[in-house]
């Protein structure tokens, strides 16, 4: 603390299960190095200029249990004053956007977060710690070429990023601790980083050196460089950790070139970087994968918001479209008109009809339960949000969280009472299917694949349970009561008495007969 300045800021981490910053919970005011909270804009300067760092806090307060604390959100009170910060980071060289949260994981108010940062050269994040190791690499680029540079976590796979200007032109490596040497090369810059609308790229046509920083525990002893195959030399030291060789750059003005640094080290551990660098005045610049702009780029709370409302109008929808329908007519083959034909009967039958579109509505519009949200603060989650004591958090992963509801047990349940409902006006029960030779196998697939999502659904209320408490446990009605209907309903579907089938296709729900009939 005494040689070194700190800046730090919450994460979603750092705000579960947190009712309010004065939280005795909330270790963050009492370990943060800086002691802010809140979005803020620190200037460091220099005798050849200033530099902003803009700080973008969007961490949830209160910061309910997980897992509904993923997203961040932004209001328009903070989008506000990050302009303000926007507007004063004008006046410095360079300006650095930072937060825990991805782009793709905040939830910010028109016209996004992405727009007012387009004044900084990067937004540094972490968050979504390399995926599982999926994804050890995430950068990529806004439109409007401020490049988003997440970092892996330090707590798994501690990883840490050394960042450099040099003559305002942004350079930098991601490492690992305790691998050596360290090494970032700042000039001639990595071409796929660079940021033609901000960065004075000039500078690297009229230098006269390459420069590399070398960092080690032990003293560096070779700083060797290769341009295009060709070895240049080895560096000379310039002072601290800065390396320097010189270099004439008018032999690279055209096309893309490849640059290799190898440090040693009096120890005899070695370690090299390559990049590709580009002089050419029409700025040739390496682009980004797909996976990583999909990752970083996509605002998912309004993939995920969307496809959980296609994803809840079919499933409605079909269950209104077959119950109005006037005319259903018989004799058709082929498995699409199997389908409608499972569709009428149970759109068709009052109680599995009125079951399961309550049950779909009451997903789509909540409460999916009430409880303690926060220890000792109670609430409820909707699809479209969450309330805990007096507050509003807006709908994020809530949505993703509907979508896996829907996909794994609302439209299962309503397709397998279909394929048992088929199966019953067509003289079967439980017992003779599964003491048929020819279809026996296949009947006890689909039978173990709905006791699946059963247990899927039970195991959601052990969740629940378990995180938010006897409370919400006994008010769930998309948890804990949707597990008791979907076991009522399967148990109905194989016992109640069923309609005729020429009664349900003329339109009416028919007269109650035996399943023998």
């Amino acid at each position: 603390m005494e040689r070194t300045r700190w800046i730090d800021i919450r994460g979603n981490h750092d705000a579960f299960n947190i009712m309010s910053l004065d939280s005795v919970n909330n270790y963050y005011r009492k370990y943060s190095a800086n002691q802010k909270v809140g979005s803020f804009h620190y200037v460091h300067a220099t005798p050849f200029g200033n530099y902003s760092f803009v700080c973008a806090d969007a961490t949830l307060t209160p910061g309910p249990k997980r897992p509904y604390n993923f997203f961040g959100i932004l209001n328009q009170t903070q989008m506000d004053m990050l302009d303000t910060f926007r507007a004063e980071s004008l006046k410095s060289n360079q300006s650095i956007w930072f937060g825990h949260y991805t782009t793709s994981t905040i939830v910010s108010p028109s016209p996004g977060v992405r727009e007012l940062m387009r004044s900084a050269v990067a937004y540094l994040c972490g968050h979504l710690h390399t995926l599982g190791g999926l994804m050890p690499v995430l950068h990529s680029r806004h439109p409007h070429g401020t490049l988003e540079l997440e970092l892996g976590d330090w707590m798994d796979n501690r990883r840490y990023r050394v960042l450099a200007f040099d003559h305002d032109l942004l350079s930098f490596s991601d490492l690992r601790f305790e691998k050596w040497p360290a090494v970032v090369i700042t000039n001639p810059k990595d071409a796929q980083y660079m940021h033609p609308d901000l960065e004075p790229l000039d500078r690297i046509r009229r230098s006269t050196h390459i420069r590399v920083l070398a960092f080690s525990e032990a003293t560096i002893t070779v700083v060797r460089v290769i341009v295009d195959g060709e070895a240049l030399g080895e560096c000379h030291p310039a002072g601290g950790p800065l390396y320097v060789l010189p270099w004439d750059p008018l032999r690279y003005l055209t096309g893309l070139h490849t640059i290799r640094v190898e440090v040693e080290d009096s120890l005899g551990r070695s370690s090299a970087r390559e990049q590709h660098f580009s002089l050419a005045r029409d700025g040739v610049t390496p682009s980004f994968g797909f996976a990583q702009s999909f990752i970083l780029l996509t605002d998912h709370y309004v993939v995920g918001r969307a496809i959980f409302a296609i994803t809840m109008l079919l499933n409605v929808g079909l269950l209104l479209s077959f119950r109005f329908m006037r005319h259903f007519p018989l004799g058709r083959a082929g498995w699409s008109s199997q389908a409608c034909m499972s569709l009428r009967l149970v759109s068709k039958v009052d109680h599995f009809f009125y079951s399961l579109l309550l049950f779909n509505l009451c997903t789509a519009l909540g409460p999916w339960f009430i409880g303690e949200l926060i220890d000792g603060h109670s609430g409820a989650c909707f699809a479209f949000g969450v309330f805990v004591n007096g507050h509003f958090l807006e709908g994020s992963l809530t949505y993703v969280v509907g979508v896996i509801q829907l996909l794994f047990f609302n439209m299962p349940l309503t397709l397998y009472l279909c394929w048992s409902l088929h199966l019953r006006c067509r003289g079967n029960t439980f017992r003779s299917l599964l003491l048929r030779p020819g279809c026996r196998w296949r009947c006890l697939a689909v039978h173990l694949l709905m006791l699946l999502l059963l247990a899927w659904q039970a195991h959601s209320c052990y969740f629940l349970l378990e995180t938010y408490g006897l409370l919400a446990f006994l008010l769930s009605p998309v948890r804990t009561w949707a597990l008791g209907l979907g076991l009522v309903l399967v148990y109905r579907a194989w016992t109640c008495p069923m309609p005729s089938w020429s009664s349900v296709a003329g339109g009416g729900n028919g007269k109650s007969v035996s399943p023998s009939s």
